[in-house]
Protein backbone atom coordinates (compact mmCIF):
# COMPACT_ATOMS: atom_id res chain seq x y z
CA UNK A 1 0.00 0.00 0.00
CA UNK A 2 3.12 2.20 0.27
CA UNK A 3 3.47 2.60 -3.18
CA UNK A 4 -0.31 3.52 -3.67
CA UNK A 5 0.04 5.74 -0.83
CA UNK A 6 2.78 8.13 -2.13
CA UNK A 7 0.88 8.42 -5.80
CA UNK A 8 -2.47 9.40 -4.22
CA UNK A 9 0.12 12.58 -2.31
CA UNK A 10 1.21 13.35 -5.34
CA UNK A 11 -2.41 14.44 -5.87
CA UNK A 12 -3.07 16.20 -2.96
CA UNK A 13 -2.49 20.17 -2.39
CA UNK A 14 -0.82 22.59 -3.87
CA UNK A 15 -4.17 23.86 -5.11
CA UNK A 16 -3.74 27.62 -6.82
CA UNK A 17 -4.69 30.74 -4.69
CA UNK A 18 -6.58 33.67 -6.66
CA UNK A 19 -7.00 36.83 -6.09
CA UNK A 20 -10.32 38.20 -5.65
CA UNK A 21 -12.03 41.50 -5.64
CA UNK A 22 -13.38 43.18 -2.97
CA UNK A 23 -13.37 46.88 -2.11
CA UNK A 24 -11.43 47.93 1.23
CA UNK A 25 -9.12 44.55 1.67
CA UNK A 26 -7.03 42.20 -0.05
CA UNK A 27 -8.85 39.46 -0.43
CA UNK A 28 -7.31 35.99 -1.38
CA UNK A 29 -9.06 32.14 -1.47
CA UNK A 30 -7.05 28.95 -2.28
CA UNK A 31 -9.22 26.51 -4.72
CA UNK A 32 -8.94 23.50 -1.88
CA UNK A 33 -12.02 21.62 -4.92
CA UNK A 34 -8.96 21.09 -6.67
CA UNK A 35 -7.76 18.09 -4.30
CA UNK A 36 -7.92 14.81 -5.95
CA UNK A 37 -11.24 13.48 -4.61
CA UNK A 38 -12.72 17.51 -5.44
CA UNK A 39 -12.17 19.20 -1.38
CA UNK A 40 -9.67 19.99 1.34
CA UNK A 41 -10.80 16.89 3.31
CA UNK A 42 -8.34 14.83 1.10
CA UNK A 43 -5.65 16.52 3.58
CA UNK A 44 -7.18 15.05 7.24
CA UNK A 45 -8.20 11.70 5.08
CA UNK A 46 -5.07 11.03 3.71
CA UNK A 47 -2.91 12.26 6.90
CA UNK A 48 -5.59 9.80 9.14
CA UNK A 49 -5.12 6.81 6.51
CA UNK A 50 -1.51 7.35 5.69
CA UNK A 51 -0.87 7.43 9.43
CA UNK A 52 -2.96 4.45 10.91
CA UNK A 53 -1.09 2.20 7.79
CA UNK A 54 2.20 2.92 8.55
CA UNK A 55 1.72 2.67 12.63
CA UNK A 56 0.45 -0.78 11.66
CA UNK A 57 -3.57 0.31 13.05
CA UNK A 58 -4.00 -1.05 9.33
CA UNK A 59 -3.81 -3.46 6.98
CA UNK A 60 -4.65 -4.72 3.77
CA UNK A 61 -7.91 -6.82 5.16
CA UNK A 62 -8.57 -3.83 7.23
CA UNK A 63 -12.40 -2.45 7.43
CA UNK A 64 -12.38 1.34 7.36
CA UNK A 65 -15.83 3.22 9.05
CA UNK A 66 -16.68 6.39 9.54
CA UNK A 67 -19.55 8.85 10.04
CA UNK A 68 -19.78 11.48 7.79
CA UNK A 69 -22.82 12.93 4.85
CA UNK A 70 -20.31 14.74 3.23
CA UNK A 71 -16.65 15.43 1.42
CA UNK A 72 -14.57 13.47 4.54
CA UNK A 73 -16.91 10.33 3.22
CA UNK A 74 -15.97 10.72 -0.18
CA UNK A 75 -12.34 11.66 0.24
CA UNK A 76 -12.28 8.22 2.32
CA UNK A 77 -13.86 6.48 -0.54
CA UNK A 78 -12.02 7.42 -3.02
CA UNK A 79 -8.61 6.88 -1.49
CA UNK A 80 -9.71 2.93 0.15
CA UNK A 81 -10.35 1.99 -3.22
CA UNK A 82 -7.03 3.12 -4.43
CA UNK A 83 -5.65 1.15 -1.65
CA UNK A 84 -7.89 -1.82 -1.87
CA UNK A 85 -9.68 -1.32 1.23
CA UNK A 86 -13.16 -1.38 2.28
CA UNK A 87 -15.08 1.19 3.72
CA UNK A 88 -18.56 1.41 5.12
CA UNK A 89 -19.67 5.38 5.22
CA UNK A 90 -22.53 5.82 8.01
CA UNK A 91 -24.62 8.63 6.38
CA UNK A 92 -28.00 10.33 7.65
CA UNK A 93 -31.15 11.97 5.61
CA UNK A 94 -29.39 15.55 5.46
CA UNK A 95 -26.65 14.07 2.74
CA UNK A 96 -26.52 15.78 -0.51
CA UNK A 97 -28.01 13.29 -3.04
CA UNK A 98 -24.94 14.22 -5.01
CA UNK A 99 -22.90 13.14 -2.28
CA UNK A 100 -24.79 10.16 -1.31
CA UNK A 101 -24.87 8.76 -5.00
CA UNK A 102 -21.13 9.08 -4.83
CA UNK A 103 -20.47 6.87 -2.14
CA UNK A 104 -22.62 4.56 -3.51
CA UNK A 105 -20.50 4.03 -6.98
CA UNK A 106 -17.46 4.17 -4.67
CA UNK A 107 -17.99 1.51 -2.14
CA UNK A 108 -19.73 -1.82 -1.33
CA UNK A 109 -21.71 -0.63 1.22
CA UNK A 110 -23.22 2.45 2.73
CA UNK A 111 -25.01 2.72 6.10
CA UNK A 112 -27.89 5.29 6.51
CA UNK A 113 -29.29 5.88 9.77
CA UNK A 114 -32.80 7.26 10.37
CA UNK A 115 -32.94 8.18 14.17
CA UNK A 116 -32.65 12.16 14.89
CA UNK A 117 -30.10 12.41 17.90
CA UNK A 118 -30.82 14.01 20.90
CA UNK A 119 -29.32 17.67 19.33
CA UNK A 120 -32.34 17.50 16.81
CA UNK A 121 -29.31 16.13 14.42
CA UNK A 122 -28.52 12.61 13.23
CA UNK A 123 -24.60 12.77 14.30
CA UNK A 124 -24.65 11.49 17.49
CA UNK A 125 -26.68 8.39 15.80
CA UNK A 126 -24.27 7.82 13.59
CA UNK A 127 -21.31 7.73 16.04
CA UNK A 128 -23.35 4.73 18.02
CA UNK A 129 -23.97 3.07 14.50
CA UNK A 130 -20.49 3.53 13.81
CA UNK A 131 -19.20 1.95 17.30
CA UNK A 132 -21.54 -0.99 16.52
CA UNK A 133 -20.01 -1.91 13.17
CA UNK A 134 -16.64 -1.64 14.92
CA UNK A 135 -17.89 -4.14 17.28
CA UNK A 136 -18.85 -6.48 14.45
CA UNK A 137 -15.70 -6.83 12.95
CA UNK A 138 -12.79 -6.94 14.80
CA UNK A 139 -10.46 -5.95 12.38
CA UNK A 140 -11.98 -2.49 11.88
CA UNK A 141 -10.45 1.23 12.09
CA UNK A 142 -12.09 4.11 13.38
CA UNK A 143 -10.67 6.97 11.38
CA UNK A 144 -13.12 9.20 13.75
CA UNK A 145 -11.89 12.54 12.15
CA UNK A 146 -13.41 14.47 15.05
CA UNK A 147 -11.07 13.12 17.63
CA UNK A 148 -7.80 11.92 15.52
CA UNK A 149 -5.22 14.68 16.23
CA UNK A 150 -3.55 13.28 12.48
CA UNK A 151 -6.56 15.00 11.30
CA UNK A 152 -5.33 18.58 12.02
CA UNK A 153 -2.07 17.36 11.78
CA UNK A 154 -2.66 16.67 8.28
CA UNK A 155 -3.78 20.76 7.48
CA UNK A 156 -0.98 21.77 9.61
CA UNK A 157 1.79 19.69 7.80
CA UNK A 158 0.19 20.32 4.15
CA UNK A 159 -2.19 23.25 3.89
CA UNK A 160 -0.82 25.56 6.63
CA UNK A 161 3.01 25.26 5.14
CA UNK A 162 1.47 25.80 1.67
CA UNK A 163 -0.01 28.88 2.86
CA UNK A 164 2.85 30.40 5.03
CA UNK A 165 5.12 30.03 1.66
CA UNK A 166 2.87 31.70 -0.18
CA UNK A 167 1.76 35.25 1.44
CA UNK A 168 4.46 37.13 2.71
CA UNK A 169 2.07 38.73 5.22
CA UNK A 170 -1.18 37.75 6.50
CA UNK A 171 -3.46 39.67 8.39
CA UNK A 172 -7.13 37.99 8.36
CA UNK A 173 -8.14 34.19 7.48
CA UNK A 174 -11.23 33.26 7.98
CA UNK A 175 -12.05 29.54 8.31
CA UNK A 176 -15.19 27.50 8.63
CA UNK A 177 -15.32 24.78 11.11
CA UNK A 178 -17.35 21.36 11.17
CA UNK A 179 -14.52 18.44 12.87
CA UNK A 180 -12.41 21.37 13.25
CA UNK A 181 -9.16 20.12 11.85
CA UNK A 182 -8.80 22.41 9.53
CA UNK A 183 -9.20 25.53 11.82
CA UNK A 184 -6.88 23.72 14.18
CA UNK A 185 -4.29 22.84 11.72
CA UNK A 186 -3.87 25.86 9.78
CA UNK A 187 -4.26 28.34 13.27
CA UNK A 188 -1.12 26.57 14.35
CA UNK A 189 0.90 27.03 11.33
CA UNK A 190 0.12 30.22 9.88
CA UNK A 191 0.52 31.75 13.68
CA UNK A 192 3.76 30.57 13.85
CA UNK A 193 4.75 32.92 10.89
CA UNK A 194 2.35 35.32 11.59
CA UNK A 195 1.85 35.66 15.04
CA UNK A 196 -0.50 38.93 14.58
CA UNK A 197 -3.49 37.05 12.19
CA UNK A 198 -6.61 37.39 13.60
CA UNK A 199 -7.99 34.25 12.79
CA UNK A 200 -11.87 34.30 11.94
CA UNK A 201 -13.45 31.07 12.85
CA UNK A 202 -17.45 30.89 10.69
CA UNK A 203 -20.02 28.31 11.95
CA UNK A 204 -23.95 28.46 11.12
CA UNK A 205 -26.31 28.70 13.49
CA UNK A 206 -27.92 25.42 15.13
CA UNK A 207 -24.10 24.45 15.78
CA UNK A 208 -23.13 23.81 19.55
CA UNK A 209 -19.17 24.05 18.60
CA UNK A 210 -18.86 27.51 20.32
CA UNK A 211 -22.01 26.50 22.52
CA UNK A 212 -24.84 28.06 20.90
CA UNK A 213 -28.11 26.09 21.57
CA UNK A 214 -29.06 23.24 18.97
CA UNK A 215 -31.42 23.55 16.22
CA UNK A 216 -31.84 21.84 12.79
CA UNK A 217 -29.55 22.16 10.27
CA UNK A 218 -30.27 22.26 6.85
CA UNK A 219 -27.24 22.12 5.21
CA UNK A 220 -24.53 19.91 5.48
CA UNK A 221 -20.70 20.47 5.43
CA UNK A 222 -20.55 23.44 7.95
CA UNK A 223 -21.12 22.98 11.84
CA UNK A 224 -21.64 20.19 14.36
CA UNK A 225 -24.26 18.45 16.78
CA UNK A 226 -20.81 17.74 19.28
CA UNK A 227 -17.95 19.80 20.47
CA UNK A 228 -14.61 18.32 18.94
CA UNK A 229 -12.26 17.97 20.88
CA UNK A 230 -9.69 18.50 18.16
CA UNK A 231 -11.16 21.95 18.64
CA UNK A 232 -8.60 22.41 21.74
CA UNK A 233 -5.69 22.94 19.44
CA UNK A 234 -7.13 25.66 17.50
CA UNK A 235 -5.87 29.04 17.82
CA UNK A 236 -8.94 31.32 17.38
CA UNK A 237 -9.47 34.88 17.86
CA UNK A 238 -12.83 35.65 16.81
CA UNK A 239 -16.11 33.39 15.89
CA UNK A 240 -18.70 34.37 13.91
CA UNK A 241 -22.25 32.07 12.97
CA UNK A 242 -24.22 32.71 9.74
CA UNK A 243 -27.51 32.39 9.51
CA UNK A 244 -28.89 30.07 6.99
CA UNK A 245 -29.96 33.15 4.64
CA UNK A 246 -26.63 34.64 5.07
CA UNK A 247 -24.69 31.33 3.79
CA UNK A 248 -27.46 30.76 0.87
CA UNK A 249 -26.96 34.12 -0.26
CA UNK A 250 -23.31 34.00 0.13
CA UNK A 251 -23.13 31.12 -2.03
CA UNK A 252 -25.04 32.79 -4.63
CA UNK A 253 -22.93 35.98 -4.14
CA UNK A 254 -19.67 34.25 -4.42
CA UNK A 255 -20.68 33.29 -8.13
CA UNK A 256 -22.26 36.43 -9.15
CA UNK A 257 -19.40 38.63 -8.01
CA UNK A 258 -16.27 36.47 -8.50
CA UNK A 259 -17.35 33.94 -10.68
CA UNK A 260 -16.35 30.83 -7.97
CA UNK A 261 -19.25 28.21 -8.22
CA UNK A 262 -18.11 26.73 -4.44
CA UNK A 263 -20.19 24.79 -1.52
CA UNK A 264 -21.99 26.20 1.61
CA UNK A 265 -19.09 26.09 3.83
CA UNK A 266 -17.48 28.80 1.19
CA UNK A 267 -20.66 30.90 0.86
CA UNK A 268 -20.58 31.02 4.75
CA UNK A 269 -17.04 32.50 4.72
CA UNK A 270 -17.64 34.75 2.13
CA UNK A 271 -21.01 36.18 3.94
CA UNK A 272 -19.02 36.27 7.14
CA UNK A 273 -15.97 37.79 5.61
CA UNK A 274 -18.43 40.59 4.28
CA UNK A 275 -20.06 40.75 7.36
CA UNK A 276 -17.02 41.27 9.39
CA UNK A 277 -15.51 44.29 7.26
CA UNK A 278 -18.62 46.19 7.00
CA UNK A 279 -19.39 46.21 10.81
CA UNK A 280 -15.48 46.31 11.75
CA UNK A 281 -13.50 49.89 11.24
CA UNK A 282 -9.72 48.44 9.94
CA UNK A 283 -6.60 50.22 8.97
CA UNK A 284 -5.24 50.30 5.96
CA UNK A 285 -5.94 46.94 3.07
CA UNK A 286 -5.68 44.31 5.38
CA UNK A 287 -4.79 41.02 3.60
CA UNK A 288 -7.05 38.64 4.10
CA UNK A 289 -7.65 34.99 3.19
CA UNK A 290 -10.51 31.99 3.04
CA UNK A 291 -10.68 28.53 1.24
CA UNK A 292 -13.08 27.37 -1.06
CA UNK A 293 -13.96 24.01 0.28
CA UNK A 294 -15.47 22.07 -2.17
CA UNK A 295 -17.45 23.06 -5.85
CA UNK A 296 -20.78 23.57 -5.88
CA UNK A 297 -21.71 20.81 -7.73
CA UNK A 298 -22.86 18.78 -5.11
CA UNK A 299 -25.23 21.79 -3.56
CA UNK A 300 -27.11 22.03 -7.03
CA UNK A 301 -30.35 20.91 -5.88
CA UNK A 302 -30.12 22.64 -2.43
CA UNK A 303 -28.65 25.76 -1.79
CA UNK A 304 -28.80 26.62 -5.32
CA UNK A 305 -32.32 25.61 -6.02
CA UNK A 306 -34.65 27.94 -5.79
CA UNK A 307 -37.65 26.10 -4.52
CA UNK A 308 -35.61 23.72 -1.86
CA UNK A 309 -34.74 27.24 -0.72
CA UNK A 310 -37.79 28.95 -0.06
CA UNK A 311 -39.10 25.56 1.43
CA UNK A 312 -35.87 26.00 3.74
CA UNK A 313 -36.64 29.38 4.76
CA UNK A 314 -40.36 28.57 5.66
CA UNK A 315 -39.17 26.19 8.01
CA UNK A 316 -36.70 28.00 9.74
CA UNK A 317 -39.15 30.97 9.91
CA UNK A 318 -41.78 28.54 12.14
CA UNK A 319 -38.73 27.30 13.83
CA UNK A 320 -37.83 31.14 14.94
CA UNK A 321 -41.48 32.29 15.75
Amino acid sequence: MLASLQKISGLIGNTPVVELNMPGISLFTKLEYRNYSGSIKDRAAFSILSNAIRNGKVNSETLIVESSSGNFAIALARICKDLGLSFIPVIDPNINRENEAMLRLFTDKVVKVEKEDSTGGYLLTRIETVKELCAQHPNSFWTNQYDNPDNFKGYYNTLGKEICDRFDRLDYMFIAVSSCGTISGISQKVKEKFPDVTIVAVDIEGSVIFNIPPQKRYVSGLGSSKVPSILEHAIIDEVMIVSHEELVAGCHELVKEQNIFAGASSGAVYAAIKNYFNSHAVQGTPVTLFCCADRGDSYVNNVYDRKWVNNMMEKLSKIKA
